[in-house]
């Protein structure tokens, strides 16, 4: 585990310093792990408050995370206890729309499998929209993250599939009550079991 430990570390160094998009992005690879961590948290890629604070989640989205966890931020972001990580590490820009672009492909190919070489078995893993459902899934995704969501409890216990926490998913929500009834409230004791 000591070993296994060291080369997270290397890895992750590598990662920060990762400029793979400078040619088309402003480059900041943001991850939070470690060899402990009993939680991931696997997303898609940082939004520009996260790029320029260079904190993961550190915005209202993160706030609603972590409402829908049962946890604050001192257990969020401790490390030793939960990783974040994106498909992608950097901000990957705006479209014509003013949504964030998707994460850039070459960084998952560049990172990912690697990581997970060497990152810890997770107690419990959440997976947060269609690139993260679509890579960790492995083909298991239904056809869209409406239905990958619905499908909750073909995943669990070790993995629990999320719509992303954006406002702009406030109509999903609502059109949705079984989420808050039904996932959030197994959601909470899975988050408090895979911390004791």
């Amino acid at each position: 585990m000591a070993e296994k430990g060291k080369d997270l570390e290397a890895l992750l160094a590598e990662i920060r310093a990762c400029r793979i998009c400078e040619a088309v992005l402003s480059p900041r690879p943001i991850i939070h792990a470690s060899s402990t961590a009993r939680i991931g948290i696997l997303a898609q890629a940082p939004g520009i408050r996260v790029h320029e604070t260079g904190i993961s989640f550190n915005d209202p989205s993160g706030d609603r995370l972590r409402e829908w966890m049962g946890i604050g931020r001192d257990v969020f972001y401790d490390e030793s206890k939960i990783a974040i990580i994106g498909m992608g590490f950097c901000f990957p820009g705006y479209d014509a729309h003013g949504g964030d672009l998707p994460p850039r492909k070459e960084c998952a190919v560049a990172w990912q499998d690697k990581l997970f070489a060497v990152l810890p078995k997770f107690d419990l893993t959440l997976l947060i929209g269609s690139y993260s459902f679509a890579w960790h899934l492995k083909g298991r995704a239904k056809a869209n993250v409406s239905q990958t969501v619905e499908a909750w409890r073909d995943y669990t216990p070790a993995i629990i599939p999320l719509p992303h926490p954006s406002w702009r998913n406030n109509s999903w929500l609502k059109k949705n009550p079984w989420f808050a009834a039904e996932l959030l409230p197994y959601l909470r004791r899975r988050v408090k079991k895979a911390l004791k």
